[in-house]
């Protein structure tokens, strides 16, 4: 079972991703409504601090061509797109894609099924970064293709066991649930619990 701790902002946190050996962490850019937002510089920084086994996802929204290729640049190991992109743009990336969705696109899916540079999907809430759960049984109907698949959306230490359960993905996704408070800073304690119920589960799984 993946991990991915999202919305990283400080050094200070990539340390708590290291010692609790999860194994993304995603990044928000040039996306100023998000309190999580920072620059390419910033998260230059993250990358550096981050353990070597750590992969490093950019987290955007409808990104431009420029916004792509700074990406690239930076050394990011995947890029994962919420809103827009054009099937030209998509062909130009060269490292691999996750398509996110929420509660009101999921029937967009069906038009990147196909696309080879998909590595995967990542399955939110109708809100973007909101915090909020959502309907599980929406993701019922959602073919298995090899793409990774990774849950998202309300995720806390409470509550990521029933959803592993439930819904059976490849990987979780949180970060307003391992936060001090919302948009605050993450929490170093609330990550070991979150990690630990996803170790537990997936031992309990086999």
């Amino acid at each position: 079972m993946k991990i991915k701790i999202c919305g990283l902002t400080s050094t200070k946190e990539a340390q708590f991703l290291n010692r609790n050996h999860v194994d993304f962490a995603g990044m928000v850019l040039f996306f100023s409504k998000s309190r999580r937002n920072i620059s390419i510089e910033q998260a230059g920084r993250i990358m550096e601090a981050l353990d070597g086994a750590i992969q490093s996802v950019a987290v955007v929204v409808s990104p431009t061509r420029e916004q792509l290729v700074q990406i690239q640049e930076a050394g990011f190991d995947y890029v994962q797109i919420h809103g827009e992109i054009s099937e030209e743009l998509l062909k130009e990336i060269h490292i691999p894609v996750w398509k996110a969705f929420n509660v009101k696109d999921l029937k967009q899916l069906k038009l990147y099924h196909n696309q080879k540079n998909i590595a995967g999907y990542v399955f939110d809430g109708a809100d973007y970064g909101s915090g909020k759960t959502f309907d599980w049984n929406l993701l019922k109907d959602i073919p298995r293709d090899g793409k990774l698949f990774l849950l998202a959306g309300g995720l806390n230490p409470s509550n990521v066991a029933d959803a592993i359960r439930y819904v059976q993905p490849d990987g979780v996704d949180v970060s307003s649930g391992v936060e001090k408070d919302f948009g605050k800073g993450k929490d170093g304690e609330k990550i070991e619990q979150f990690v630990e119920q996803v170790r537990a589960e997936e031992t309990y799984r086999r």
